[in-house]
Parts: structure tokens; C-alpha cells; sequence
């Protein structure tokens, strides 16, 4: 089962000849799940060939521009392609009347249902289907800011290649040993699940958004497979990252140890510094499996 991230923007505040503001798409099995939206994401969407049009849930972490400014634009543009699919988007409070003034200003009467979910600090699930639930991590920003944790509910089960072809198990026989039964081949003897399948612990996925360096959320986020960290500075500016409530790369590491995750993946880089390589080697130095995130790149979760 696909459990992914695609990096779509990783610069902070402002967008750059090579890289756009903040957003990224989660891929779960067949679910598609957009996570923030900066100026130009649908750009990205398209260049990387990602088939949005099956997504139908967007999570804004707060309501600065490099995090949602392409909304209405993204909006506006599933209208035009007559899409019919409710389309559902949480956020902080305050992005309804941003969303509402837009349409009715332009007198645009969307061909989908457009539903807006209010995020406010809490324990629990915001979204879940049978495969995923999503709960909301409070971030410590200048305004309501909301990191997103991406949870599977079971652990899951994938048969063995070499038994699929030593006992040359039907197709339609797969679902019934993934979900516990034996399988009984045609000549009458049996072989029971556990010498069929390999069990994998069920993964997850932390998105940490823009916030001032502290250990509050390292409990909710312990042992994630992947996490997604700002890390806006370098430590040399430390104290232009505290002034504006944001993190540097050695401070995204130290969150990553703290919180024992498998990977740390840095993003949100300041303009102000020639390579995104810099951030990566600061944060190495505290948690050696931090890597510098790339535009377009796709990563695997767990």
C-alpha cells in the first residue's frame, strides 16, 4: 500500500526562480490529501503530474500567504475543469469569509460542494476513513498555526511472493489470507496465514509547520516513520528565527531526536541562503537521517 509525500514548495515567504512556497501532496493508497497551498501550487500539481482531481481533502496549516495564497486560484480552477466531487478543506479559523469574498466578488458559483472545517487545538481526529486518520499538532506561531499527523489505523499485512508461487494461490484467495484465514489449497491440505504473509507495523507521517522552537508536540509526533519540519534559518540567525516564531535546522533536529523519528525531512528554507545543503548539513550534525527536501521529489513513508 502507497503511503508517500511529495515535496510541491519549500521555500518560506517568499517564491524563488527554483522554488515555490509551502505545499505538498500525501499519497495513501487511493487517497490523495494536499497539505498546505502556496502561490503556484497548481502549477506544481500539474508539472509533476499529479492527479488532483482525485483529491477531496486540503489541510492549510495557518493563514499566512506562503501557505494558502493559491487556494482560490486552485478553487476557482476545479470549477472551470466542472468538477462535481466535494471538495473539503481544513483550516484556522477565519479562511471561510477569505474563500466566500472571492467567489461572491467574482459572482463564481462553484459545480462542486465546497465545504470549510474550522482546526482548533484537540486530541482528536479531524479526518479519518478505514485506512487513515489525521490529527491536528498545535504549532507556536505569531497566529493559530497547525501542524498535521498522519496515523494508520492497522497494520498492514502483505503475502509472500514465494508463497503466492510455491502454492499457486488464486487471485481472488489474496484478501481472504490478508485478512486472517488460512488458505486451503485444491488437493485438500492447508497452510496456515502466518507462513503467508509478512505483518509491517502501521506507519506514520508528522507535518510540522511554521512555529517557534519548542518540545511541547515531541510526545505527539515519538517515533513517526517520516517528519516534515520547518527549518526557516540557519543557527547563526537563531535569533532572527525566535524574533518571527520560527525554527532553525539544528532546532528541527533536535525536535527529531527528541521525538526518536525514523527521518527527518527539513523544508521551508529562507531565500537569504545560496543552498538548501547548508540546512541539511546543520541538522546532520544533531540527527544523522536529516535530509534537505527537494521540489518535485517523492518520499516514501516508513
Amino acid at each position: 500500500m502507497d503511503f508517500s509525500v511529495t515535496v510541491l514548495g519549500n521555500s518560506a515567504a517568499l517564491p524563488t526562480r527554483n522554488r515555490n512556497t509551502t505545499a505538498q501532496v500525501v499519497t495513501h493508497n487511493n487517497s490523495i490529501f494536499l497539505l498546505d497551498c502556496g502561490e503556484g501550487t497548481q502549477n506544481r500539481i500539474r508539472e509533476y503530474g499529479i492527479r488532483f482531481s482525485k483529491a477531496s481533502h486540503i489541510f492549510i496549516s495557518h493563514l499566512h500567504g506562503d501557505h494558502y495564497y493559491g487556494l482560490p486560484g486552485l478553487i476557482t480552477s476545479l470549477h472551470l475543469y466542472k468538477r462535481e466531487q466535494p471538495l473539503t478543506i481544513y483550516a484556522p479559523p477565519g479562511l471561510k469569509p477569505i474563500i466566500e469574498l472571492n467567489l461572491n466578488v467574482s459572482q463564481t458559483r462553484l459545480s462542486y460542494p465546497l465545504h470549510i472545517v474550522e482546526v482548533h487545538e484537540s486530541d482528536l481526529a479531524i479526518y479519518e476513513d478505514d485506512f487513515i486518520e489525521i490529527k491536528p499538532i498545535t504549532m507556536r506561531h505569531r497566529i493559530p498555526c497547525f501542524g498535521y499527523l498522519f496515523s494508520e489505523k492497522k497494520e498492514r499485512v502483505n503475502i509472500l511472493t514465494d508463497a503466492l508461487r510455491d502454492y499457486k494461490i488464486p487471485f481472488d484467495q489474496i484478501e481472504s489470507i490478508k485478512s486472517g484465514k488460512d488458505f486451503t489449497h485444491a488437493q485438500g491440505y492447508t497452510i496456515p496465514h502466518e507462513k503467508l504473509v509478512v505483518k509491517r507495523t502501521a506507519r506514520r507521517y508528522a507535518f510540522c509547520s511554521d512555529t517557534l522552537f519548542n518540545l511541547d508536540y515531541c510526545k505527539q509526533i515519538q517515533g513517526v516513520d517520516l517528519l516534515y519540519h520547518e527549518s526557516t534559518f540557519l543557527e547563526a540567525d537563531a535569533e532572527k528565527a525566535t524574533e518571527r516564531y520560527h525554527c532553525t535546522a539544528k532546532q528541527a533536529a533536535t525536535v527529531a531526536l527528541h521525538a526518536g523519528v525514523n527521518k527527518l525531512l527539513l523544508g521551508h528554507f529562507s531565500s537569504r541562503y545560496p543552498s538548501e545543503m547548508l540546512f541539511e548539513q546543520e541538522a546532520k550534525a544533531v540527527f544523522e537521517h536529516s535530509i534537505a527536501s527537494v521540489e518535485g521529489a517523492c518520499y516514501e513513508i516508513g
